[in-house]
C-alpha cells in the first residue's frame, strides 16, 4: 500500500507542477487563457487529491486530518472550477487568473503546514 500511496503522491505533484507551472507561464506572457496544462492539471489535482485522502493505510497518528482534507478539497474543487469553465475563452480576466494562482499556492501551503 506505501508503493501506492507514493505513486499517488507522484501524480500529484506532477499534477501541481502542471497547474502552477503552466498558470504562471502564462501569467508571464501577459496573455491569460486556460492552456491544456492548467486544465490537465486541475484535473489531475483533484482526482488523485480525492485518492490520496483515501484511508489506504488504516488509520494511526500519521493520517491527515478530515478538517484539513475538507479544506484541500474545497480549494481543489474552487480551482478546477475557475480551469474549467472558462476553459474555452480566448482571453479571461486578469483578476480570475492571479485567483487561479493564489488558490494553487495556498492549497499547496495548507498540505505543506497545516499538521
Amino acid at each position: 500500500m506505501e508503493a501506492l500511496r507514493l505513486i499517488l503522491l507522484f501524480v500529484h505533484l506532477v499534477g501541481f507542477a502542471l497547474l502552477l507551472g503552466g498558470a504562471v507561464t502564462q501569467f508571464i506572457s501577459g496573455k491569460f487563457w486556460i492552456n491544456p496544462a492548467i486544465l490537465w492539471g486541475s484535473i489531475i489535482q483533484l482526482v488523485s487529491g480525492i485518492a490520496l485522502s483515501a484511508p489506504l493505510r488504516g488509520g494511526g497518528d500519521d493520517e491527515p486530518s478530515p478538517v484539513k482534507l475538507g479544506v484541500k478539497l474545497l480549494f481543489a474543487i474552487l480551482i478546477f472550477i475557475m480551469v474549467f469553465v472558462p476553459r474555452k475563452r480566448e482571453e479571461i480576466n486578469k483578476g480570475h487568473f492571479i485567483g487561479i494562482i493564489a488558490l494553487t499556492v495556498v492549497n499547496a501551503a495548507v498540505a505543506v503546514f497545516w499538521h
